[in-house]
């Protein structure tokens, strides 16, 4: 089993994060910010993963600390879960509906860090939730994972849509890309190593 476990701990946010690349999509999360625990609950089921965080932190300054260290977290768990990369797809891409919403993420685990995000919000805040966070989040995830990420919004309205369409895209890419292709030790680069 493919798995990464981290604690983290700041003067603003204490986590404990294990993922398992190879689960049943089972999340057991306790964050305070309920909408991020829905999209991480997408993540984990979409995804494929089992997931489990105990975080907290000073949600009363706002989210931006916890959501952001929780992107570091992950993308540090999902680096240690993938090893060397050996003998994964490697690239994914897919396009995602919901409802009126479309999105594309485009994702190579390759070790190399990049996030184009192209994901306008026509609200600023879902709930208490401030939509700037989702590309904070990403971030987080893909400098700390060793992940480069294209998402696009081709269309959508609703901001709750697009936010979820995003992490559902995120979710198959990466379910694609860290799949098994059956080639054990190999890596998928001319260079041998990832």
């Amino acid at each position: 089993m493919r798995k990464g476990e981290i604690t983290r701990v700041t003067r603003e946010t204490e986590i404990k994060l294990s993922c398992c690349l190879d689960g049943e999509g089972q999340a057991k999360l306790k964050t305070g910010i309920g909408f991020l625990e829905h999209m991480l609950q997408l993540l984990t089921l979409h995804g494929g993963l089992d997931l489990t965080v105990d975080a907290k932190g000073d949600l009363q300054v706002d989210y931006h600390h916890l959501t952001e260290d929780l992107g570091i977290c992950l993308g540090q768990a999902l680096r240690q879960a993938l090893g060397d990369r050996s003998g994964i797809a490697r690239y994914a891409h897919v396009c995602i509906p919901m409802d009126e919403a479309l999105v594309m993420a485009v994702l190579d685990v390759g070790g190399r860090s990049y996030l184009h995000f192209e994901v306008p919000m026509p609200a600023q805040q879902v709930g208490a939730f401030d939509t700037e966070l989702v590309e904070e989040f990403l971030r987080a995830l893909v400098s700390n994972a060793g992940f480069t990420l294209h998402v696009k919004l081709l269309h959508g309205r609703n901001t709750h849509h697009i936010i979820e369409a995003v992490f559902k895209a995120v979710a198959h890419s990466l379910r694609q890309a860290v799949a098994l292709r059956g080639t054990a030790g190999q890596v998928l680069s001319t260079k041998g190593v990832l």
